[in-house]
């Protein structure tokens, strides 16, 4: 039975109800319960939206089997009731038995339930008895567990989900997990090539199928059904109604335009100061420099230890003089011997394990988890940070291990203070990146950024900059970060980047890395953050292995920009100037994700939507709404094919050449290029 109740409709079906109300323009949200009452959490969908009057209407329709005739069909005529919800762009059509499809402004099928139950014969029907949606109880608890299906389109293409470690942009076809792991970022958001964005607001662990033959959700445990769906004429109107639900990114600090220098890892202020002040020697621009792990006295006290950072405010301050911003690691990992542990242990701020010896990281230390879902932990958390590290003038935190990265990944043993970790996992490092935006916001601070190895739907609210994790230095590696940041930003996530380079697996010395190496640094230019990282072999010996009872880590070769040879050298400082003269363009592209949610570097049918070419390319991509660019991803390729959008002509801007769009071009790409084309008609200075 479907009915109205105030402007949403209900569908109960014996012990579940499903609410489908307006949820901001063009917008609804789906929820379904076996509970007596529905579950509070919004969870991605904590924003204040417009509120909408949506137009409801009920239609009786003939559902009498369709053999029947004459007087037999007068004796056993049935009606039933349609039911449809309009909002803008978007309406909710309900069938007599209960089967939901929804259907754009033109009346045209955006996506519908999978239903194959032989409720009614009068339309397609099949004996299966597969439901579009099911909550069945998990004996022995009081969770649930989650399936909803829908129809598979073969014209359908899917772009979103996040960061997954694959070459495909086009996610139709595949199967993802719903879990939080190094290198795999899942934001459940994708944006549909047949109109219409779709959330996944739950952050359960389970799986997404984009088959062939039907997409299907699933939660191993949850309390609900609950989805978000909106329509739009383009994608850029998709990720805005999606954004003024699920919240939009901050305006991108100025320091975070510019170059990011960073290694695993500057072992002492030493060492920081004296590539900041080489940078400065040779004039090369320089807008930020990471302290990475380590620094610390032990993991959970958040604090500089004091034989090698013995006096942070004054490095902080010559840094600050030179206009660097000093980033500091931060790991959620609490060491048992840390100062903090046992208050923090008493108090509930750790991650609680079901069985074993609740230990979740064993390397450089017996280390469990805060638990970043508690607002206690959350708060207790800042404050030592605030203490040991924005007192000192630091005011960029680096998250690292925010999925968190469980050793192994047993998330039926893992506690939450918000519940168990099959039930709200994947939510974790958007509560992470909260205690400290919030933090920074009560402190005064009004430009605020967290690089954070992690997101969630709703992530981008908190001032996230995520990057890609401990990906390997090779040009594979390379083409899927393309995926990577790409499906992030259609996700909702417009600040990203990765470890120029590669995290692991490069030696200095190796030509081969060197290409790949120079490569990535030219493309890191055109990427939402320009940051340098890895981990590059061979690693320096340790000096000492333990210094009062705390094992020492050791650093990797240099990984500066003068590191790699005198002719790559200038190939490579060529590049920070060209993300000089790229600033105010980029400051307008970040000011656009900040108001609508675009994101800044995404697909080329982001901009060009009538291209059919442009939602089938996945090697070239827009960064910002005029600029294209080919990054060069094979080793030894010295020439590159690609598009050109219809409807611009294309100015290459090495060559000058101009192009019409609509084409396919070869261009040169010796080593020192990466093509790069602008818009006709639009003044960016690039080269």
């Amino acid at each position: 039975m479907v009915r109205q109740e105030g402007n949403r409709l209900v569908i109960e079906e014996g012990l579940t109800r499903v609410y489908i109300e307006c949820w901001g323009e063009s917008s609804l949200r789906v929820r379904m319960t076996a509970e007596p009452e529905m579950d509070k959490n919004d969870w991605a969908l904590c924003e204040r939206v417009e509120e909408v009057t949506p137009v409801i209407t009920f239609t009786e329709v003939d559902v009498t089997d369709p053999w029947y005739k004459g007087d037999e069909w007068k004796k056993y005529h049935q009606t039933g009731t349609v039911a449809t919800l309009t909002n803008g762009k978007i309406t909710a059509e309900v069938s007599p038995e209960g089967w939901i499809r929804f259907l754009n402004q033109r009346g045209e099928v955006l996506t519908e339930e999978y239903w194959r139950n032989r409720n009614r014969i009068n339309r397609y029907c099949v004996p299966l008895r597969v439901d579009a949606r099911e909550l069945k109880p998990v004996m022995g608890s009081c969770d649930y567990e989650l399936t909803a299906r829908f129809e598979a389109y073969d014209d359908e293409k899917i772009f979103g989900m996040g960061q997954y470690q694959e070459k495909h942009l086009d996610k139709k076809g595949a199967t993802l997990e719903l879990a939080q792991r190094n290198s795999q970022a899942s934001v459940p958001f994708y944006v549909s090539s047949r109109g219409y964005g779709f959330l996944w607001n739950n952050p359960a662990i389970g799986t997404a199928t984009f088959g062939t033959n039907k997409t299907e959700w699933y939660a191993k445990r949850t309390k609900k059904l609950d989805y978000f769906i909106t329509a739009g004429d383009t994608p850029a109107e998709i990720e805005l109604h999606y954004s003024a639900a699920a919240g939009r990114t901050p305006m991108m600090p100025e320091f975070g335009l510019g170059y990011w220098q960073c290694k695993l890892r500057y072992r002492t202020q030493e060492e920081i100061l004296a590539v900041a002040r080489e940078h400065k020697r040779r004039g090369l621009p320089m807008d930020a420099i990471v302290v990475d792990f380590f620094h610390w006295t032990m993991q959970g006290d958040f604090k500089f230890e004091k034989r090698d950072w013995p006096d942070p405010d004054a490095m902080v301050k010559e840094l600050k003089d030179m206009g660097i911003e000093t980033v500091v690691s931060v790991w959620p990992t609490v060491d048992e011997r840390s100062e903090n542990f046992w208050e923090m242990n008493g108090k509930g701020y750790l991650v609680h394990s079901d069985r074993g010896n609740g230990l979740h990281m064993t390397w450089m230390g017996n280390t469990v988890f805060y638990d970043a879902t508690h607002p206690g932990a959350r708060k207790f958390v800042w404050e030592k940070c605030k203490e040991n590290y924005y007192k000192k003038g630091i005011r960029i935190c680096w998250l690292d291990e925010a999925e968190p990265e469980y050793g192994p990944y047993d998330f039926d043993n893992t506690r939450y203070y918000i519940g168990p970790a099959l039930q709200c996992s994947n939510i974790y490092p958007a509560m992470y990146a909260k205690g400290f935006y919030d933090g920074l916001k009560e402190s005064g601070e009004k430009e605020i950024m967290s690089l954070v190895r992690c997101a969630w739907a709703g992530s981008q609210k908190y001032g996230v900059l995520t990057w890609s994790g401990d990906i390997y230095s090779s040009f594979r590696a390379m083409q899927e970060q393309l995926q990577a940041g790409l499906n992030m930003g259609m996700a909702g996530i417009p600040w990203w980047t990765s470890d120029i380079g590669g995290f692991v697996g490069g030696n200095i010395e190796d030509e081969d890395f060197r290409e790949l190496l120079v490569r990535w640094f030219a493309w890191g230019a055109f990427c939402p953050v320009f940051r340098m990282h890895g981990e590059r072999s061979p690693w320096y010996e340790r000096e000492q292995e333990f210094i009062d009872n705390v094992r020492q880590l050791t650093s990797g070769q240099d990984n500066e920009v003068w590191s790699f040879g005198e002719d790559n050298y200038e190939i490579l400082k060529k590049y920070l100037f060209v993300r000089e003269n790229m600033r105010p363009y980029i400051r307008e592209c970040m000011r656009a994700a900040s108001e609508t949610g675009a994101p800044v570097m995404r697909p080329l049918f982001f901009d060009f939507p009538e291209d059919k070419k442009c939602w089938e390319t996945e090697d070239v991509y827009m960064f910002g709404p005029d600029v294209l660019v080919a990054p060069v991803m094979e080793l030894g390729a010295r020439e590159r094919t690609l598009y050109l959008p219809k409807g611009a002509e294309w100015k290459d801007a090495v060559s000058g050449n101009l192009y019409e769009g609509g084409r396919t071009v070869t261009v040169d790409a010796p080593l020192s290029v990466i093509p790069v084309f602008v818009r006709d008609g639009k003044d960016i200075k690039i080269f």
